[in-house]
């Protein structure tokens, strides 16, 4: 629905008489009616579109753990024993097939290739090869859904990380949580539907920027915007009271504030006042809810240390991965969790090395703790990056150390729970992790998949923008992954 429809779907019968002129009673008894609906909708804060689900969802949230930087498959997930004997070698031209290189390295005189310096390893029923670096993830693979051949437009940053959240790389589209919110709504009348975490990371190298439009509702209207909690000091900014302003105070303050909101809107129809109203009430349950949601003296010291060491350190991945959970048990539908430093064009493996330390014990903790909850079957759990890593090297080479650039040709992202098939994998890249060998997954693919495994077809969930029925996969045909789902 676009913001000037729903301006005029709300508008008061007076309001519309009195600005148009027009004497249609039809419309008149529509107006009364989508008001009888949205008297109704106050029992349930954040509320699905009519018709939605589309069908039985296999998932009722979502977790998204996104490696911001683009994280090194050859170095995690795609193993490359051949590659040993090509060390140093030149990457032969008709496997790199003149595809687009970054300014960083097109000027290189050669493009070594470079093996791996980690250690793979076959791990659980399914036997599926994993780095050294994540033994912790590696315990869960018979849970695990792995896409091998995700590939994706963009090979910079900023249009690549605009991409996979939004399906675009331009700025001004809705993010895949504000999708998921805007359809589904949040059973949670207390916290956000879609809220955004931040961590610190370890990593040395100079990190990339995060952009609200990662988060952002863009076209859709501003109330199912990702909120963001800080990573230290108070999750949300003022959420505290002034000293001398007690909750009732508040509760008063709120009370007038709506009034004057509410006289605002049956003046001007505008939709955008209905969000402020919301934003406004949703803020004062947070100041009770959010202290709940981070105090962590309620879990058990079992449970933390499953975490791992920084659970109690306030950024932490580790507190990030805890929280997650947290709030989706409280019934917020979308967490997101982009963790930075994962771009490595040199040192890569002792920055990897601490990325991983950062979030490997996390990740499996929390596959465990959703597990062992119930949860996992629900819960659906995406972990991966913008654009995966070239298998040359960046800059010199030598037995202990390299970087690698910029790949969107083919990557790896994995999938587990939410009526994913574990223990699965999906395509297979050349001898070389350059390009797809065997069953390509666009990135649009991926979020299809995401939201077929909600209950929507990604078909049918549109919103009117620009002359479009827009929509997050775009208006190219794209496809769940049938073949990892349950």
């Amino acid at each position: 629905m676009s913001p000037l429809f729903e301006s005029n779907l709300l508008q008061t019968r007076r309001q519309f008489f009195g600005h148009s002129g027009l004497r249609l009673g039809g419309l008149g008894l529509t107006y009364a009616m989508g008001n009888d609906a949205f008297a109704a909708s106050k029992t349930q804060v954040h509320e699905p579109l009519p018709g939605l689900p589309h069908f039985a969802a296999k998932a009722k949230a979502v977790i998204y753990l996104h490696m911001n930087g683009g994280p090194s498959q050859l170095d995690t997930w795609d193993y490359k024993p051949g590659l040993q004997q090509w060390y140093d070698k030149d990457l032969p031209p008709s496997v790199q097939g003149g595809q687009r290189l970054t300014g960083m390295t097109s000027k290189q005189a050669r493009f070594p290739v470079a093996p791996s310096l980690f250690k793979f390893a076959q791990h659980g029923q399914c036997g599926r090869w994993v780095s050294e670096l994540l033994p912790h993830t590696a315990k869960h693979v018979d849970d695990i859904a792995l896409i091998k051949t995700v590939h994706t437009n963009a090979i910079n940053h900023d249009p690549a990380c605009t991409f996979v959240m939004t399906g675009r790389e331009v700025p001004g589209f809705a993010s895949l949580g504000s999708w998921l919110s805007y359809g589904l709504g949040s059973e949670s009348n207390d916290l956000p539907a879609f809220v955004v975490l931040t961590p610190n990371w370890s990593a040395k190298a100079m990190a990339q920027a995060l952009f609200t439009r990662m988060w952002s509702s863009g076209f859709l209207p501003s109330k199912f915007s990702g909120v963001a909690l800080r990573a230290v000091g108070d999750p949300v900014l003022y959420m505290k009271n002034p000293e001398g302003v007690s909750a009732t105070h508040r509760r008063a303050m709120l009370d007038t504030l709506s009034q004057m909101n509410a006289h605002s809107f049956e003046k001007f129809g505008d939709p955008e006042i209905q969000t402020r109203i919301s934003q406004y009430e949703m803020a004062f349950r947070m100041q009770t809810s959010v202290p709940e949601l981070v105090d962590l003296k309620q879990e058990s010291q079992a449970t933390l240390d499953m975490y791992g060491p920084e659970v109690l350190k306030p950024g932490s991945f580790a507190a990030s991965a805890i929280l997650a959970r947290r709030l989706i048990e409280r019934g917020t539908r979308v967490v997101q969790v982009l963790h930075r430093g994962w771009d490595q064009h040199g040192n890569l493996p002792a920055d990897i090395r601490l990325q991983c330390r950062d979030t490997d014990q996390p990740i499996g903790a929390l596959l465990a703790d959703l597990k062992q909850r119930g949860m996992l079957d629900s819960t659906l759990v995406i972990w991966g990056g913008e654009f995966g890593r070239t298998v040359y090297s960046q800059g010199g080479l030598t037995q202990t150390n390299y970087g690698r650039d910029h790949h969107p040709r083919n990557f790896c992202m994995w999938m587990a729970g939410g009526g994913t098939k574990g223990g699965t994998s999906y395509g297979e890249s050349d001898d070389f992790s350059y390009n797809i060998a065997t069953d390509p997954a666009h990135l649009n693919d991926i979020n299809a998949t995401i939201l077929n495994q909600c209950g929507i077809d990604h078909e049918r969930l549109t919103y009117k923008f620009a002359g479009l029925d827009a929509r997050l996969t775009g208006v190219e045909h794209q496809h769940p992954i049938k073949e990892i789902i349950a």
